[in-house]
Parts: structure tokens; sequence; C-alpha cells
């Protein structure tokens, strides 16, 4: 077979026309890189870049200073004693369910789990407890709950949890649960416990130590502004030897991280992007601000918030009754919301959706989401006679 030029053509460059929109989508906003970052991806694109000056452990290069990053720098901002990068954070979860539990194990999850962290666990053998939550609105996570499917789990099981995971905060809601009361009774057990901090980590504050979990995982290219995939991992020191088991074959690559993981761009726009993201969790204060006066301007509209009231994450999920009314009589049906949005530049809120959505502020700043809450209430009014 011959690839002749018109069909190799479809896979040269392909311009993004959402790079030109205010977004408020919730798996991108704290993904966008730094300027430092583009350059960093210009300058170390190629894939052989880090490679070159990779004695055999990738976390101990000390020119690029990823040996610094990764053992000082990381462990420091994670709030515990021990870090490693990986290809996305639930990668990061599965080497700590893969080193902790074997299969026929059982974990708890909470009722708001990511499906990678199910599909991480199935991977591993390990049978799934979950916590539930009191369903709509508030969809709220009682920490007792931990307590009661620990108990129930050893019965059923005839031994404790290999883990507990708490979502932080979830992906749909932005709920973030009771995490230092989560791990307080977690621990009466002896069960060790996993944040998963896709959304949090790189946004905000988030202290392994002071929340009392014992493992933390984030993601790069969802929350640090690095190009992905690219994850971070922190353990506490008496789990390190277990998590950063070493390969009997190889005495110097770790075995849950198949010898090497993130290299090359992605580990050099997520150290590139670093100080800037240390920063910006400095000012989760005013983002939290931001979101709940978005929240409070698009209510008054008739939209309302599902989950955590008063909301304290930037991702928010919204039904919009007003909106699937209209949908069911205009002649673009439900994708005419997407597309008037589309008019506006504003890219985020999948196709199709109208009845519920879910978004995010971060980023944006005030005068950014005006705008979005304006565009929100002019498209109301266009069709306030239907």
């Amino acid at each position: 077979m011959t690839l002749d030029d018109s069909y190799l053509q479809k896979f040269g460059f392909i311009k993004r026309e959402t790079l030109s929109s205010i977004n408020i989508d919730p798996l991108q906003t704290g993904g966008l890189l730094t300027e430092a970052a583009r350059k960093a991806l210009a300058e170390w694109g190629d894939g052989y870049s880090v490679c070159d000056y990779c004695g055999g452990v990738l976390d101990q290069i000390k020119k690029p200073p990823i040996e610094a990053f990764v053992h000082k720098a990381l462990p420091e901002f994670l709030g515990c004693d021990k870090a490693r990068v990986t290809n996305g954070a639930r990668e990061s979860k599965f080497a700590v369910m893969h080193s902790l539990g074997k299969p026929g194990d059982w974990v708890v999850f909470d009722g708001l789990a990511h499906y990678s962290s199910y599909v991480g666990a199935e991977r591993t053998g390990l049978n799934i407890k979950t916590v539930p939550h009191t369903g709509s609105p508030e969809y709220y996570l009682e920490p007792e709950g931990y307590g009661t499917a620990i108990e129930e789990g050893i019965k059923e099981y005839g031994k404790p949890p290999a883990l507990a995971l708490i979502t932080y905060p979830d992906g749909n809601y932005g709920n973030l649960p009771e995490a230092k009361k989560i791990a307080s009774i977690c621990h009466e057990y002896d069960v060790p416990v996993l944040l998963n901090g896709a959304y949090s980590v790189g946004r905000m504050p988030v202290n392994a130590k002071e929340l009392g979990v014992d493992f933390v995982a984030g993601s790069g290219h969802k929350s640090m502004a690095a190009s992905g995939p690219i994850g971070v991992l922190g353990v506490r020191e008496e789990y390190a030897p277990i998590v950063f088991k070493k390969s009997r074959y190889n005495k110097a690559k770790e075995i849950e991280f198949l010898g090497c993981t993130a290299r090359g761009a992605t580990i050099m726009t997520l150290m590139a992007s670093f100080p800037e993201v240390v920063q910006r969790t400095r000012n989760w204060d005013q983002e939290v601000e931001n979101a709940r006066w978005f929240s409070a301007r698009l209510e008054d509209m008739g939209f309302i918030q599902r989950g955590q009231k008063p909301h304290a994450h930037d991702l928010m999920f919204f039904e919009a009754p007003r909106l699937y009314e209209i949908s069911q009589k205009v002649k673009k049906g439900r994708y005419f919301f997407y597309k008037e949005l589309k008019k506006q530049k504003i890219h985020g809120i999948k196709a199709g959706l109208t009845k519920y959505f879910k978004l995010s502020t971060f980023g944006l700043g005030r005068e950014k989401l005006g705008i979005v809450a304006d565009s929100f209430e002019e498209i109301l009014q266009k069709y306030e006679e239907l």
C-alpha cells in the first residue's frame, strides 16, 4: 500500500477553532499552558529530548532539573514525603491500588468516584464498595458512611479494605467532601487513604499531611497547566517502599511505573508552568468568590445549581429548565444553545446539552465571567416569546 499526498495531508497542521473563545469547559480550564510552558513545548517537543539526558532513572536527571522538581519541589507542594511524576492521575491511582492490593481484595470508593478509579480497581482485580451520597440537590457525602462501608465490607469479605478513595472534588458537581474527617475515620480501621485530586491539585491548595491522607493523585493536563497526558503522585513515607518498589530484573526501575513515566514535552511543560501554578493556588479564595458570583447570576435567570452550596470549587453543575423548554420548540432543537454560544465565541458546553450541563469558571476572572453570564441572559431573552 502506498500513501499518497492527498491522504497524508489530512494529518497536517490542524487549526484549533476554540483558541480565541472564552473557555468554560471543566476539563480544560486548568490545563491551559502558561507562556513559559509554550516556550518549553517548542524547545522540548522532540520525542527523545529528555531521554538524551537520562542515565537510566528519569527522576534522577539533574539537568534539566527534574530531580530537584520530583524530589524536593513537588513533595513540598503536595504536602507529602515522596513524589513521582506519572502519565496521568489515573495512572497515579492505579499505581497505588496495584501495589497495595491483590486480586480478591476490596476497596472503598465515594459514590461520586470517577470512572477511571473503577477501571483501575477492576484492572487490579479488586472488589469495590461505595459510600452513597444524599442525591439531588446537594449530593452530599457523609463522612461516617466510610466507617459504615468498612464495617459492612469486613463482614462481607472477612478482612478490611486495602484502600479507601476520596474524590476531591468530584468531576460532576464539584463537591469537596470532608477529606480530613473521612481520613480520620478510615485510619481508625488502619485503612490507608488515597485522595483523587485531578480537579484540585494545581487549582487550589492541597496538602496531604494537613488533610491526613496517605496518597494524593493530581493531573498535570487537567489542573497544572501542562501538556499531557501527565500526572503527579504524592506518597507518605511508610508506603514509599511499596509503591516505589524496584524491579528484580533491573534494579534501577520502579515496577508500578514500568521503569519510566512522563518525559519530553509533558514533564518540561509541567515544570515550566510550576511557578505560576504555585502562585495561582494562593489566589484560590478569589476563584471561589468568582464561582459563587457566577452561580448567583445564573440562578437569578432561573438556572439551578446542583451540588454543594455555598459552592467551594470552580466546577459546577446546572439544571436549565428554560433552555430545555426552548429546545423542545426551536428548529435547531437541543443544539440551539451550543450554536448560540459559539456565535458569542464561548466554548465548553457540550453540543446537544440544554437540560443539564456542567462548566468551570477557573482562571477567567470577573470580566470574562460577566460576558458569559450576559450571553446566557441574551440567549434567554432572544427566545422569551416561545
